[in-house]
């Protein structure tokens, strides 16, 4: 039995499809994880999920940014970006069955056993395991709740960009959603900084990339995210692994094996771009 992470896939099937006959994945044997943004960008988000869901238990994944706003596009609360690639979706007779299936997703996968989290943009130094497991399950309950769209509407923003256990309500939703989502760097007392989107290397004094910041998560556990295709999957800390390498954008799909830690990669099919490939859930 081995354990396959792929960075975020954004709607990039042929790729994905690809990539795990490349590894000789095997459901039923082999467990794959998958580091959110399944959908848009890419010309295949319906294959996707489709195919994702079809794994049953053979899959662990986590919930991305744009995986968030197409549950937006879908509850009528933000419009259909055509750039996002997603109306063969929206309009599929099964979408109903998809997208609800996809709500009651995670935004925070944990094996104890293997010391292993993962999250779409990682976890912010400023939690614990416990406090970053319950903070997931505070979204992912109201996620699966008849009330969801309320939440949706109230996710976009930038504020609150500092955690404290006092915060409440929509507010405190609205944070852990950018955690766990969107966040890229931090200050160094680990307050979110939601606007610099720059590499590591041109990014202003004092931020830095969270998982530069030393934290009760990262001490413990190897943490595995996506969302941030700039990084080319490169520049992190030993046990930190950036997986997003920006298939979409015309990049690679990459997996890691986890037993040996061999990395795999699937060449894009379409041409690189020279943007970085995230969009913030706020844009």
């Amino acid at each position: 039995m081995s354990t396959y992470l792929i960075g975020d896939v954004h709607g990039c099937y042929d790729e994905l499809v690809a990539l795990l006959q490349q590894v000789d994945f095997k459901p039923g044997e082999d467990t794959l994880w998958l580091t959110g943004d399944l959908v848009a960008r890419g010309p295949g988000s319906l294959e996707v999920l489709r195919f994702v869901r079809g794994l049953g238990n053979s899959v662990r994944l986590v919930l991305g940014n744009h995986d968030l706003h197409l549950l937006a596009v879908y509850a009528g609360i933000s419009r259909n970006k055509p750039k996002d690639r997603v109306s063969q979706l929206l309009e599929a007779p099964d979408a109903d069955e998809l997208l609800n299936w996809l709500r009651r997703q995670p935004l925070l996968q944990v094996d104890e056993e293997k010391k292993l989290v993962m999250a779409h943009a990682g976890v912010t130094p400023q939690w614990d395991l416990n406090t970053a497991m319950a903070c997931a399950r505070d979204v992912e309950a109201v996620l699966s709740s008849d009330s969801y769209p309320l939440f949706l509407d109230a996710m976009y923003g930038d504020m609150p960009n500092n955690w404290s256990p006092e915060l409440s309500g929509l507010a405190r939703l609205r944070f852990i959603t950018n955690s766990l989502t969107r966040m890229r760097y931090c200050f160094p007392n680990g307050q979110l900084d939601m606007y610099c989107k720059d590499t590591p290397e041109s990014a202003p004094a004092p931020l830095k990339p969270w998982f530069a910041i030393p934290g009760p998560v990262t001490a413990e556990y190897s943490v595995i995210f996506g969302h941030w295709a700039s990084l080319e999957g490169k520049g992190t800390p030993e046990g930190i692994y950036g997986l997003d390498t920006g298939c979409c954008w015309g990049g690679d799909l990459t997996c890691l094996r986890w037993e040996d830690k061999t990395y795999f990669v699937q060449p894009s099919n379409r041409q690189k771009d020279v943007g970085d490939g995230e969009t913030a859930i706020a844009s």
